[in-house]
């Protein structure tokens, strides 16, 4: 799917990711601490049923769990030699979990370090690392790729740099901000976005981060400086350590899927859930979805009705 493709999907009606991975693995065993590829290679059916969940809650698109599978994060951890098996075996998963029904995403993030003057990273090393986990899962058939968790402009701007060269499928760029769109390396997240749709992103905006009634201002804010699709994909609210030691969100399903509605009317037209959402919270912002553009037709039917009065006002005229 190349970047017009998927700027069309988001046409007609906001378009529905999926929610938590992470936080999800956590509740189903995975170990804090671990490399979460090589986790999820030891256990598949745990992503497969939460995916397929997802699917049935209604998201239109699942990211494959390639989040740190970037030859730098990985190396940090002795894996770098498993950049390949991550990257292509991870989405075979996800696809058995959804088959074609829907879109599986290639997910990619941060590798946590600042570029050169200001930290150790070299622009080549990142862009060769980038360059290569794309390769890696465009072969393995996903059908775009998501750099979410972003910290920074400048390593958003290599990404998509690094991913035009080795293919046209579509990339998507979301920060992770403060509630004032401070980025966490510095900057606002309204240049960066600005900057990647320069770049060719097909969508860009903000997840994790914080819940959705903290970021009105910052997705509005996005809206009215890009023309590419606005994404949102936020926190179950604000985490809390419960007594047992584990960690709660401050919203359930239908007050996030509220919130969340606020942000679709300040301009988001991608939309899902990061930490501490499942599928339930899925399933609740799919009926706002659906309740919005209930009725509505969509760009095909009105293109048929034109066809249909352009014909009638013509016979009139014979």
């Amino acid at each position: 799917m190349n970047r017009e493709e998927f700027i069309r999907l988001t046409q007609e009606k906001p378009f529905l990711l999926d929610g938590a991975m992470g936080s999800n693995l956590i509740l189903a065993g995975m170990p804090r601490g671990v490399c979460s590829e090589q986790w999820i290679l030891e256990h598949p059916q745990v992503v497969e049923k939460l995916q397929r969940a997802y699917m049935e809650a209604g998201s239109q698109a699942v990211y494959a769990p390639t989040f740190m599978a970037n030859r730098i994060s990985l190396d940090n951890l002795g894996l770098a030699d498993q950049v390949e098996r991550f990257n292509r075996e991870i989405p075979k998963i996800s696809r058995r979990a959804v088959g074609d029904r829907i879109l599986v995403a290639g997910d990619m993030t941060t590798c946590g370090k600042m570029l050169e003057p200001g930290g150790p990273i070299s622009h080549d090393e990142l862009f060769a690392a980038y360059a290569e986990q794309v390769r890696l899962l465009t072969e393995a058939g996903v059908d775009f790729i998501i750099g979410e968790t972003l910290l920074y402009e400048e390593e958003a701007l290599v990404l998509l740099d690094a991913a035009a060269s080795v293919t046209d499928t579509a990339v998507c760029c979301s920060f992770t901000v403060e509630g004032d769109g401070t980025l966490p390396f510095g900057g606002n997240v309204v240049d960066a976005v600005a900057s990647a749709e320069t770049m060719g992103a097909a969508a860009a905006g903000i997840n994790c981060s914080m819940g959705p009634d903290q970021a009105l201002a910052v997705v509005r804010n996005m809206s009215e400086r890009l023309s590419i699709p606005v994404i949102a994909k936020l926190n179950a609210g604000m985490p809390d350590i419960s007594d047992t030691g584990e960690v709660v969100y401050s919203m359930d399903e239908e007050k996030f899927a509220y919130y969340m509605e606020k942000l679709l009317d300040a301009g988001a037209s991608v939309v899902g859930g990061c930490c501490g959402t499942t599928p339930a919270y899925i399933a609740a912002l799919k009926k706002v979805i659906d309740r919005r553009t209930a009725g509505r037709k969509t760009v095909d039917e009105k293109a048929d009705d034109k066809r249909t009065s352009d014909k009638k006002n013509a016979d009139k005229e014979m």
